[in-house]
């Protein structure tokens, strides 16, 4: 058995708590006038954060602010999800019947242009810049991020697993210097993580998972930093069966 060890040992807020986070980040962050950068995957996390702050919105958790998607994939899939009604689940369609809006389109703006993008770091206010990669190491997200970093009214939110060596993990680890584009900058803004968002498996959902699928002559823990891998490793039931493999090891399945 191959099952990923992403967030061994950890176990990820509820959706109550999850929302109560973001709403006290956005409201933070609008009380010092700043605005809010959110590194984010294109599929499945981007409509995840618009359908949080749309519930927030919605429920006058937090003030009414621009929403902006820029990445042209991401407004690509977002118009793609609101033309299939008929896949939605029942909540989602519940929602749509009773006049909701599940998927924030009422609120969101989609940047497609690399002009309308780079209007965005002149903006004034309070909004929320949604954008590609999610792990900060492409994209339009990096011009974002260096007309943010160093400013400590803003606030970068970091929705994903962000992998070592990435942009995202430094700044996760809340380096005081990082590198953008070839120059390196001050962090001043606020770093906020919140990994519910994630769509790894916690730790209860891993071990419940491997414990499914029943006795296995081995097992390897694969997508995972050391630590989390080790954590996992000591939750199975087997954990002397469990072998966490590193770069260029071959194992004999026979």
């Amino acid at each position: 058995m191959i099952i990923e060890g992403t967030y061994g040992g950890k176990t990820h807020p509820d959706e109550d708590s999850l929302l109560s986070a973001l709403e006290r980040v956005v409201r933070e962050t609008a009380e010092r006038g700043g605005r809010i950068v959110i590194p984010a995957f294109a599929v499945g996390r981007t409509q995840e954060v618009v359908h949080a702050l749309d519930i927030l919105m919605s429920a006058g958790r937090i003030p009414e602010v621009p929403i902006f998607i820029d990445s042209p994939l991401a407004a690509d899939v977002q118009e793609i999800v609101q033309r299939h009604p008929e896949l939605y689940d029942a909540e989602t369609a519940g929602a749509l019947r009773s006049g909701g809006d599940p998927l924030g389109m009422r609120r969101v703006k989609l940047v497609r242009a690399a002009e309308e993008s780079k209007a965005l770091n002149e903006r004034q206010g309070t909004f929320v810049t949604i954008s590609a990669s999610g792990m900060c190491e492409a994209g339009r997200i990096l011009h974002h991020l260096r007309h943010t970093v160093e400013d400590p009214r803003h606030t970068v939110v970091i929705v994903g697993y962000q992998a070592e060596g990435t942009l995202g993990k430094r700044l996760v680890e809340r380096r005081e210097e990082v590198r953008i584009l070839g120059d390196f900058f001050n962090v001043r803004a606020r770093i906020e993580v919140l990994n519910g968002f994630s769509a790894h498996a916690d730790h209860p959902a891993l071990v419940a998972q491997a414990r499914s699928c029943g006795a296995a002559s081995g097992t390897a823990i694969v997508h995972a930093d050391l630590e989390r891998a080790e954590a996992l490793r000591a939750g199975l039931s087997i954990p002397s069966n469990v072998r966490i493999p590193v770069e260029g090891e071959t194992w004999d399945l026979r």
